[in-house]
């Protein structure tokens, strides 16, 4: 083939990647249903695999109906996953969103039934939700000070912040609150978010809410925000080099603080999906796991919004179909396909940068 013809290296390895990432899921798929029959034959459940998908798919894609659950349940993983890829931009990782969803959830709750009654909605919502990232922040704040100031590790602290939620969140409902059940007092009516079905009627009965579209905006906006300011261009010099961000003059401290309060502050979003959207109180165990699981949303993601909301919905996918097939499967079946596709997807970015090197390059 002549030099005119022959593609260049660029277009090659964007051809590969593509194909490779566009083979992934796929792969997932086909490798969970393969488990799938394996444990359905183990265990004797007498159902054929092909059935169960079917009804995974009726559960959450098929009807109205499941397309809401779908929506509810990848509203707080893409708050949670915008958190994470905000604290990954300055090389840092959040593994405490966990609890600051708790105990985010927990304040703005509070705030939201303790409203005067007559309170507008324009004030409500904001200020609970305001509550809610304030407190996020606060808790991010910790493992932000001890990384930026003494050097600590973030996940070793952002795992004891964990604990330490796990441990004030029930106290603080049974002695602060005086919560007999475990929750707090429902919200004003005022400080609650509308449900999706109330602009859509074919979603009547899901638990989706106006959240979900918070969330996506939210995606967009700091996605922006991050990639034109000065702020958001210096949080990804330190993400790539720190010693290099420091020699350029870069406060690297100061930024990898701004990055890990900001990414707390989403993460407290995640209430409005689950406090605010959904049950209109927190009760202990609201949201739990979301935190986590935005950890390979954010990873499926690759820093791009359009890409956390394409992970996420899977994520919410997976999750709606677990419940829809508990019946006849473990719903961890479902985790199982989560992990293929996570592993998948991850060897597919790498085949990709293998790909992308130039012939002869050493790895």
């Amino acid at each position: 083939m002549s030099a005119a013809r022959a593609p260049s290296t660029p277009a090659r390895w964007r051809r590969r990647l593509r194909g490779v990432q566009a083979g992934a899921l796929p792969a997932a798929l086909v490798l969970g249903g393969i488990l799938l029959a394996l444990n359905l034959i183990s265990f004797g459940f007498g159902e054929a695999p092909a059935s169960v998908l079917v009804r995974a798919f009726e559960g959450t894609w098929g009807t109205p109906y499941g397309v809401g659950q779908v929506l509810f349940k990848a509203t707080p993983l893409l708050f949670t996953g915008l958190a994470f890829s905000i604290a990954l931009r300055a090389g840092l990782f959040n593994i405490g969103a966990e609890g600051q969803v708790a105990m985010a959830s927990l304040a703005g709750a509070v705030v939201a039934a303790r409203l005067p009654p007559g309170t507008p909605w324009a004030v409500a919502v904001p200020a609970s939700i305001a509550c809610a990232m304030a407190t996020g922040a606060g808790v991010a704040l910790v493992p932000a000070l001890l990384r930026a100031r003494l050097g600590a590790h973030e996940i070793i602290s952002g795992i004891m912040m964990n604990r330490i939620a796990d441990v004030l969140a029930p106290w603080l409902l049974a002695s602060a609150l005086g919560a007999a059940a475990m929750r707090t007092a429902d919200a004003i009516p005022a400080a609650t978010l509308p449900r999706l079905d109330r602009f859509v009627p074919a979603l009547r009965g899901s638990a989706a809410s106006v959240a979900f579209v918070l969330a996506v905006a939210l995606a967009f906006a700091a996605h922006r925000a991050l990639s034109r300011s000065r702020a958001g261009r210096e949080m990804r010099f330190v993400g790539l080099g720190a010693e290099a961000a420091r020699a350029e003059g870069i406060d690297v401290p100061r930024r990898r603080l701004a990055a890990m309060l900001a990414s707390g502050a989403v993460a407290g979003a995640a209430m409005t999906a689950t406090t605010l959207g959904y049950k209109g109180y927190y009760e202990l165990g609201l949201g739990a796991g979301a935190g986590f699981s935005g950890i390979p949303v954010a990873l499926l993601g690759r820093g791009t919004p359009l890409g956390l909301v394409l992970a996420a919905v899977l994520f919410g996918t997976l999750e709606q179909a677990g419940l829809a097939v508990n019946a006849r499967v473990p719903k961890e079946a479902m985790d199982v396909l989560e992990a293929l596709a996570i592993v998948l997807v991850a060897a597919a970015a790498g085949i990709g940068e293998r790909a992308r090197r130039p012939e002869g390059a050493p790895p």
